[in-house]
């Protein structure tokens, strides 16, 4: 049996852990106590952070495009929630809107930077996430600046409320599996390919007639959507937003997460969203040293894997699964006894 062969059931494997993780098993006879609130909501955090870490996957893994404004995103998703929450649009209706919103937005963004080379797009969304900020700090009328949005409420489903740290945790999962499956199937679909094909030589996907300005500008909406998906689920989860997590640092700490994992993979977002948010928590012992060590591992994993931690285990398993020099066959003309 070959590794392609265990793909999916290793993959039921893993969600099943992730869901039960949280959840105290003693009353099923498992010694397993689960995690507390806390434990509860940075494993939530995780999953929210590489919703976002997808789309910048999208944009600069697969579609080769250079995106300085994820945060910001984040930021356009969460703050149309908590204000529309307030105001009491139904979650479900924000949470669509924060993502179509985000969208628009995008293509509005992308548009005119798309028209040269790729790095003018980093350009424009440095500026535009630096714009963001301030209208998020200084519109206090809007977004209550810099003391923020409090008691944002988290959502029912089915008149069922999810309140409970662990209910919104498991609501969380389910809609990020549903984002992945919908990455999934936007990878191996006719975009994908196109994406991937600009990724690699432009020229070359233009003279197959490929629309090179029309699928990078779809490919970097639908990663800036994601921004916006992942704002939507980061409200309810914190109850409480403000301009911070917004700021331009944390766009480049998502650029940092899909190197860290594998540009290009399906798992490096989740695998570099878990660097970057359970690591800090586990070198919390550690105090005032805490943001050196962390610093200094992540260079030295940059320098180990180019290619990410899914690579780097990509090329151990290619190198188990090739041959020996010694492993030869029958010589020619040689019959088998």
């Amino acid at each position: 049996m070959n590794l392609s062969s265990l793909k999916l059931p290793l993959l039921l494997i893993a969600i099943i852990v992730i869901a039960l993780l949280p959840a105290d098993m003693t009353g099923s006879g498992i010694p397993w106590p689960g995690l507390k609130r806390y434990g509860t909501y940075i494993i939530s955090l995780w999953l929210v952070t590489a919703v976002a870490a997808m789309g910048v996957n999208l944009i600069m893994g697969y579609a080769g495009q250079e995106s300085l404004a994820q945060a910001a995103f984040l930021g356009i998703g969460a703050y149309t929630t908590a204000i529309l929450t307030k105001a009491g649009v139904p979650f479900f209706a924000t949470f669509a809107l924060a993502g179509l919103a985000s969208f628009l937005i995008g293509i509005l963004l992308g548009f005119p930077a798309l028209r040269v080379q790729k790095h003018y797009l980093a350009f424009v969304t440095l500026a535009f996430s630096v714009f963001v900020w301030l209208v998020i700090r200084n519109e206090e009328w809007l977004t209550g600046g810099v003391s923020g949005i409090q008691d944002i409420a988290r959502p029912s489903l089915f008149g069922f409320s999810l309140k409970p740290a662990l209910y919104y945790y498991w609501f969380i999962l389910v809609v990020t599996a549903l984002l992945a499956g919908a990455m999934w199937w936007i990878i191996r679909s006719p975009w994908g390919r196109a994406f991937t094909a600009l990724r690699e030589n432009a020229i070359r996907a233009e003279s197959l007639g490929i629309d090179v300005r029309g699928y990078k500008l779809l490919a970097f909406a639908i990663g800036s959507a994601y921004g916006g998906f992942a704002g939507s689920l980061y409200a309810p989860l914190v109850e409480f937003i403000d301009p911070s997590p917004f700021a331009l640092a944390a766009s480049l700490l998502y650029l940092l997460m899909v190197m860290l994992g594998g540009m290009g993979t399906l798992l490096g977002p989740f695998i570099g969203a878990g660097v970057a948010v359970l690591l800090p928590e586990w070198l919390r012992f550690t105090e005032g040293l805490a943001p050196i060590i962390f610093a200094v591992i992540v260079m030295i994993m940059v320098a180990l894997c180019p290619t990410g931690i899914v690579g780097l285990f990509e090329r151990i398993f290619a190198r188990k699964r090739r041959p020996h020099a010694d492993d030869k066959g029958p010589a020619l003309g040689e019959v088998k006894s």
